[in-house]
């Protein structure tokens, strides 16, 4: 897969081939097979939908804007929280609602490898759910291994985000990439269970199958 840079703003890229759609594909065929529905989520968020949610690192490096109506808009940094509104409105009446979505999130990143302004989030969410954590550590551990068996899983780290109970979660690391070693990270938050990956920090991964 070609990166250009050549006219992008910085912090981005123009990808030229397949390899990072086949992935996805590859990852979404294994959610269907366990139900899950997609969910397409708009990037134009209200900047107050994210307050007090994405922890104070986040908002720092948020897209913010006023639209001509000068309401305070941003560009989604990340989805759970949309997700997680969602579970205490739309889906509130239902049990074991499984979704996954492939978003373009923005982030002021300071550009290094691994880190982009904007990069794509494989998110999976189970809205008011029945099912126990590790259902979900299995499922991401089984994406993950789509292109590598070599990464570290751990359980009860401190996430950085507010949403999630306690501030903890899990996270799925992979030594190769350095600095920028996470791949994979969710935990349990009001209303369901989630967890996102980062796809082209993913990518970045030679094939260690």
């Amino acid at each position: 897969m070609k990166e250009i840079k050549e006219t992008c703003y910085k912090g981005t890229r123009i990808l030229l081939g397949d390899e990072k759609r086949d992935l996805i594909n590859s990852m979404i065929d294994v959610l269907k097979k366990e139900r899950f529905v997609e969910i397409q989520i708009p990037i134009i968020q209200h900047q107050e939908l994210f307050k007090n949610k994405v922890g104070e690192e986040n908002n720092n490096l948020m897209y913010n804007f006023k639209d001509r109506g000068d309401r305070d808009l941003c560009l989604a940094p990340e989805y759970t929280a949309i997700v997680q509104d969602l579970a205490k409105t739309y889906f509130k009446p239902y049990k074991n609602v499984k979704l996954f979505y492939v978003q373009e999130c923005f982030r002021g990143e300071k550009p290094q490898a691994g880190r982009y302004r904007q990069f794509t989030q494989l998110g999976v969410e189970i809205l008011n759910p029945e099912y126990e954590g590790w259902y979900l550590v299995n499922l991401a551990e089984k994406l993950v291994k789509l292109k590598t068996n070599k990464f570290k899983i751990e359980l009860n780290t401190t996430r950085g985000l507010d949403y999630y109970k306690e501030g903890k979660g899990f996270e799925i690391s992979c030594a190769s990439l350095g600095s920028s070693k996470q791949v994979c990270g969710g935990g349990e938050y009001e209303g369901g269970i989630g967890f996102s990956i980062g796809v082209d920090r993913l990518m970045l991964i030679k094939n260690e199958l």
